[in-house]
């Protein structure tokens, strides 16, 4: 197994971690009586994440963790990406 099928492997984790993110998000909003489109979330995260951000600040005072969750492991998928790219070349 050589470094690039590593780096590979490690980037579809964290991607599919960061779907997982992008799914409880749009759920918490839904919970709280956000309208979510969930044919095209992908389009629309976003403006979800946003909305997130927003509301999780004005009932706690902090920005919840799946946000710093979703954008870690979005940073970690296109870094990774961009290492396994590099050790092919």
């Amino acid at each position: 197994m050589d470094f690039s099928t590593i780096f590979l492997a490690l980037t579809v984790l964290a991607a599919l971690i960061g779907v997982a993110h992008m799914i409880a998000i749009a759920s918490y909003l839904q919970s709280r009586g956000y309208s979510i489109n969930w044919v095209f979330l992908k389009l629309f995260i976003f403006k979800y994440i946003g909305q997130y951000r927003d509301l999780t600040r004005r009932e706690t005072g902090r920005t919840g963790r799946l946000y710093y969750g979703f954008v870690i492991a979005m940073n970690t998928t296109l870094v990774m990406g961009l290492v396994a790219i590099a050790v092919l070349a």
